[in-house]
């Protein structure tokens, strides 16, 4: 944890801070009310961050303290078909109680921030539980909550039901991940 002095520093992550990775995605799952939900293993995400043919479509930074992992960022590309250019979804920010106060969270939205203005990339979107304190944080760092939008998920026994309904001669039209199942 953070000792007196040592400043945060956000990196890109690497092979050997899967393992931290992977308990703060289970620490997250366990604030947000849904430990029981979170299946996430560390081999799923090395291979989604470092895959063999090199293409990941998963990215991470790490916020560290003294060299220790104590916050992330995993995120992946969207592209706005109005404005005809890539953005950020992140998908998970997490810091670690200990470590919350000292700017990791701002430094790890800062960082994706630059990298959309600096790849031409549009806008870095995210979601956020209606009960989170950190939609303060969120509202006076700029960020607006898009109210007209509301999100929808197919999962389970519903879109295997539509995967069946899908015409033939399309599967495999996409370029497929090389994705752990489980």
């Amino acid at each position: 944890m953070r000792s007196g002095s040592d400043p945060v520093t956000i990196r890109p992550a690497r092979p050997e801070d899967v393992p931290a990775i992977v308990a703060m995605v289970h620490e997250l799952a366990e604030y947000e009310r849904a430990a029981q939900e979170c299946h996430l293993t560390e081999e799923q995400l090395a291979k989604a961050l470092f895959p063999a043919d090199g293409r990941p479509a998963l990215f991470g930074h790490v916020a560290t303290i003294g060299g220790v992992p104590e916050g992330f960022a995993l995120w992946f590309l969207n592209f706005s078909t109005w404005e005809g250019v890539h953005g950020i979804y992140l998908e998970d920010l997490y810091v670690r109680p200990a470590a919350r106060g000292i700017g990791a969270g701002r430094a790890l939205l800062a960082t994706l921030a630059e990298e959309c203005v600096r790849r031409g990339y549009s806008r870095l979107e995210w979601w956020v539980l209606h009960w989170n304190s950190t939609r303060d944080f969120y509202h006076a760092i700029g960020a607006v909550h898009m109210e007209e939008w509301l999100p929808y998920r197919l999962s389970g026994p519903a879109l295997r039901q539509l995967a069946a309904q899908a015409p033939a001669g399309v599967a495999g039209s996409i370029p497929e991940a090389d994705a752990v199942t489980g």
